[in-house]
């Protein structure tokens, strides 16, 4: 019994933490999910010149309170759906809306 306890305990300490990153809302048509641009700038291997590469991650947004424009904190989470596997954590700046 106390063997299994060190196993899982061991288990769950090699999980890792879990990713967070912090992108702008493109999409928010579907129904608690919104789509999140991250951009990043990577040198590339060949011409050593830095360009922009846009990921986008679908999210998982409980309360529909995300709008277009705003910078989210997404963390990765358990698969919701086929494409799901983010979900946001916190608004850190609403769009001004016109």
């Amino acid at each position: 019994m106390a063997n299994e306890k060190e196993k899982n305990a061991t288990k769950e300490s090699t999980r890792g933490r879990a990713k967070y990153r912090e992108g702008q809302v493109v999409s928010n048509k579907m129904d608690k999910t919104v789509v999140v641009a991250i951009t990043q700038k990577i040198l590339h291997p060949a011409y050593k010149k830095f360009v922009k590469k846009t990921i986008k991650y679908k999210a998982h947004d409980e309360k529909n309170q995300c709008g277009v424009g705003d910078t989210v904190r997404i963390i990765e989470t358990r698969p919701v759906s086929k494409h799901k596997r983010w979900r946001v954590t916190e608004i850190l700046e609403k769009a001004v809306e016109v």
